[in-house]
């Protein structure tokens, strides 16, 4: 993709949208996830731009260890190169096992459980929030979020506000870079952190991101097939709430 010339630019662009939104919104404070990825690191990276006060958490179920190194190191860097960043870490395990046992007679369920973990952290994200009076800032790119819909409903997909969600992935990565987030942050593969094999998105979806950019730029390409299949298959999570109507 070559849709961006100037990444400096952009980056204004971002912030300053966030800024004013936030001020015009009469709130305090964004809020915002950092999983270890590149997706969340260059959304909270933007969040700090602004200047204004920015809780970034961590939260930690079941994390595998070379994710909870990128996500540590991302939080200490935010914090390291930002006076208006505050980090938080919560290990929310016990919570989601508590839960399984609770709730499931079975814990073959393996889908479901991947998305309660993310419904998990969103809520922790809005109880911060609500605490902060924050804005919960979203980290879902243009192909995951309007593309094949590659997100937890009601998890990382409760948002208030998307920085990032009209750049694709390629984008995100070269915004990354250009930002200083950690290398290793930019060079891992996607992962959404949610299943205890650490499968990739592609290993999920079975396309590329740079595939599903194609199909969804130019209608062309290996990924095509893969992105109509899940857009079909995802339009409850973006689409409006059937309601019926009197």
């Amino acid at each position: 993709m070559q849709r961006i010339k100037d990444y400096t630019e952009l980056t204004g662009r971002i912030s300053g949208w966030l800024k004013e939104y936030l001020q015009e919104s009469g709130l305090d404070c964004f809020v915002i996830g950092v999983s270890g990825g590149i997706d969340s690191a260059v959304a909270s990276t933007l969040a700090a731009e602004t200047g204004l006060p920015v809780y970034a958490l961590g939260i930690h179920i079941h994390q595998k260890p070379e994710q909870q190194d990128l996500l540590d190191a991302h939080l200490e860097w935010l914090a390291n190169n930002y006076e208006n960043v505050q980090p938080l870490n919560f290990d929310l395990t016990n919570v989601f096992e508590t839960l399984k046992l609770s709730m499931f007679s079975s814990v073959n369920h393996l889908h479901a459980l991947a998305n309660t973990r993310s419904r998990l952290r969103m809520v922790a994200l809005y109880q911060v929030a609500g605490e902060h009076r924050g804005l919960v800032v979203g980290t879902g790119n243009k192909v995951e979020d309007y593309g094949v819909g590659f997100y937890t409903k009601y998890g990382d997909g409760g948002v208030d506000i998307a920085p990032i969600a009209d750049l694709y992935k390629t984008e995100v990565w070269e915004l990354g870079r250009h930002l200083g987030v950690d290398p290793r942050i930019v060079e891992a593969k996607p992962t959404d952190g949610l299943w205890d094999d650490g499968r990739t998105d592609e290993d999920q979806l079975g396309a590329s991101y740079p595939e599903l950019e194609e199909a969804m730029e130019y209608g062309t390409g290996p990924g095509l097939e893969v992105l109509e299949r899940f857009n079909k298959m995802n339009q409850h999570k973006m689409q409006p709430i059937p309601t019926f109507k009197l």
